[in-house]
């Protein structure tokens, strides 16, 4: 079934003033796109923090992105907690730290990542410490103010971590952490955690029974994705150790197993999924991670989750100390670019895609800034449809963060929906049927895309299309619910998705009938009647 617009009147295009911007901004394409307005934006006088990473969210609910920065320790031992930095965006891209007014907590923080936890509607805060110090959650009273629920809302566990996630591993709506450790330090050995929510943001160690049993040295970073199409939450951890990083996939419960479909890697800073050629599956770059040559790993999904090395597609992959990266469209062509965060070097390295996943640098494309970048992301942090780059800076230099503003083509592409779940077996009686969708869009983060609403539009026997917000699961998997019928229903639904650009993309129809037969001949329960779509 295909959307009918007489039933289904959703517009699958940008909007004229995202348009518009794309013509306007293309002319900066092929010259320096992105321009240092750190001292223009970022609060005076610049924080000079040992800030190890950086999140980006919408924290207090007026509609553009703000930024948290995770402070603290120096590179092998404890050194003093420093203040974790909130910065404050008034929607230009002008940011004022409102760190004490906000949040007012020092730490040695090596994470942060923000998640709705309570279901409340807003983004909550996790900080990942290090040196054996317990992780810190503080809960968003919807206007971008934090209330410390530590003792009340976590295990009392001290942990050496460098990393905390959430997300949904259990299928059941709520947002759980996944966290990496160490003993001692991130340097030590250690057994990574999976804490799971109650659905009210309070979590349980559930470690012992949802996790292999395993010490694993030097963890550095960790991150959620469906790396087999399944619907569930895989991880992928990176660890400086030679051959310590793993692959555990989700058996569809919140159980992780470990995988040996992927190749051994050395000395991986951070992992970052991205869809590099375009086939709809997650693929993975590994900063510093190149067991041969300390470049970058560069790995090749093959839509099951089994990995192939295609570091050979990067032209260069010189043996540099880089610590992160994301995958963005900065050309706006339609396939994912790379920028590389480094530590040390007069640039970050930003390189082109060329549609099939090989990729050339292209030098002068980001204004060159001698400094030590540990962390970055990409956001419209000023507003006008166009990924712009902030660093978090450690270890050497100047310590000081930046930003670099994007001046070329706008975004003017929808996200895609990839893969849409139907239910394996929907009974009269039940209180709802779980909807999960796959979605892309030309960017990525620890948090995949930002969006401003995926949907699920539903109609019950042809009657009137009716819609439910689509809550994030992590990695790219978006959750919604259709409310139990009657037995023999047809229920015919399709999701939508509106990136930061406001682009709107349509996934492909789907239906089925509960108790019975979907409407496509398929017997209720055969997994089969899933659709993968890759536009």
């Amino acid at each position: 079934m295909s959307p009918a617009p007489s039933r289904f009147p959703i517009a699958a295009a940008c909007l004229a003033t995202a348009c518009l911007a794309t013509g306007l901004g293309a002319a900066a394409a092929g010259g320096q796109q992105f321009v240092d307005e750190t001292a223009t934006r970022f609060p005076t006088p610049a924080a000079t923090d040992y800030s190890n990473q950086a999140t980006v969210g919408d924290l207090d609910g007026d509609g553009d992105l703000d930024l948290v920065f995770a402070n603290g320790g120096n590179f092998a031992s404890p050194g003093s907690p420093q203040v974790q930095r909130v910065y404050v965006n008034d929607g230009t891209g002008v940011f004022t730290d409102e760190s004490a007014a906000r949040l007012g907590f020092s730490a040695l923080a090596r994470g942060a990542e923000l998640g709705d936890v309570d279901g409340d509607g807003d983004l909550d805060l996790v900080f990942a410490q290090d040196f054996d110090r317990q992780p810190a959650l503080f809960v968003n009273d919807g206007n971008g103010f934090f209330t410390d629920v530590t003792a009340e809302q976590l295990p009392a566990l001290p942990l050496s971590s460098s990393r905390a996630q959430f997300g949904d591993i259990d299928n059941d709506g709520d947002l759980d952490l996944y966290l990496t450790n160490g003993v001692g330090s991130r340097f030590g050995c250690g057994q990574y955690q999976v804490w799971v929510n109650d659905g009210l943001g309070t979590f349980v160690d559930e470690t012992a029974a949802r996790h292999p049993i395993e010490n694993v040295c030097e963890n550095m970073d960790c991150i959620f994705g469906d790396v087999d199409n399944d619907f569930d939450l895989d991880v992928r951890t990176g660890s400086t150790g030679a051959a310590n990083s793993r692959l555990y996939v989700n058996d569809g419960a919140g159980v992780f197993a470990l995988s040996t479909s992927i190749p051994a890697d050395n000395n991986a800073y951070s992992y970052d999924f991205g869809d590099i050629d375009g086939d709809g599956d997650l693929d993975l770059l590994g900063a510093n991670a190149n067991p041969s040559s300390l470049g970058e790993l560069l790995l090749l999904n093959d839509g099951t989750g089994s990995f192939t090395d295609v570091s050979n597609r990067l032209d260069p992959n010189p043996s540099e100390d880089d610590n992160d990266s994301k995958f963005f469209d900065y050309d706006d062509d339609g396939d994912l670019d790379l920028v590389i965060a480094r530590l040390g070097g007069t640039s970050e390295k930003v390189y082109e895609n060329d549609g099939d996943g090989n990729f050339v640098l292209v030098p002068g494309v980001i204004q060159a800034v001698s400094d030590s970048s540990l962390d970055l992301v990409v956001a419209d942090f000023d507003g006008d449809g166009r990924l712009d780059v902030v660093t978090a800076q450690g270890e050497s230099g100047s310590f000081v963060n930046r930003i670099y503003v994007n001046g070329g083509p706008a975004d003017d592409r929808a996200p895609r929906i990839v893969a849409t779940e139907v239910p394996a077996d929907p009974q009269p009686g039940e209180p709802f049927y779980v909807v999960r969708a796959l979605v892309l869009d030309d960017m990525t983060s620890d948090r995949n895309f930002f969006d401003r609403g995926v949907t699920l539009h539903y109609s019950v026997d042809g009657g009137a299309e009716l819609e439910a917000a689509m809550r994030y699961s992590g990695g790219q998997v978006y959750r919604g619910l259709v409310p139990g019928q009657e037995s023999g229903a047809l229920v015919e639904y399709f999701v939508t998705a509106r990136d930061w650009a406001d682009n709107l993309g349509t996934g492909a129809a789907q239906s089925f009938h509960v108790g019975g037969i979907f409407a496509d001949g398929f017997e209720s329960g055969d997994t089969s009647a899933w659709s993968l779509t890759v536009p």
